[in-house]
């Protein structure tokens, strides 16, 4: 897939950390453990907090990773992450053209419906 492939807006629905991201539950006192509670705006600030030349967001982290590593409930990753786009194809389309001087790209993370809306336009033209 060529960056020309995912020019326009494309949204995708409920991939961003939320309020209402699944965490684990104690079953003996049926509390959520001290690492699984966070805000979205922890996450946010996490994922902003990440130095890299590429934007940030804030994707869920599986319930099972929480357990095994005992970790928060959010990851960062960069915005056209493939776990957020859905495909490795997507992602390297979405790398390439954030990376290219002929497109625009740019991207909105709603946390509080958990979607994230992408556009890419040729540079020449936004």
């Amino acid at each position: 897939m060529d960056p020309e492939a995912i020019l326009g807006t494309h949204t995708f629905e409920d991939v961003l950390f939320t309020d209402d991201t699944e965490t684990p539950v104690n079953v003996l006192t049926g509390e959520t453990p001290a690492h699984s509670q966070a805000t979205v705006e922890e996450a946010k600030e996490f994922a902003a907090s990440i130095d890299t030349g590429t934007p940030q967001i804030a994707l869920p982290a599986s319930v099972e990773s929480q357990v095994e590593t005992q970790s928060k409930p959010y990851t960062a990753a960069a915005f056209f992450h493939f776990k957020a786009t859905g495909s490795l194809e997507r992602h390297r389309a979405y790398h390439a053209a954030h990376n290219s001087d002929a497109f625009a790209v740019d991207f909105e993370a709603d946390y509080e419906s958990g979607d994230l809306t992408i556009t890419v336009e040729r540079a020449d033209e936004a």
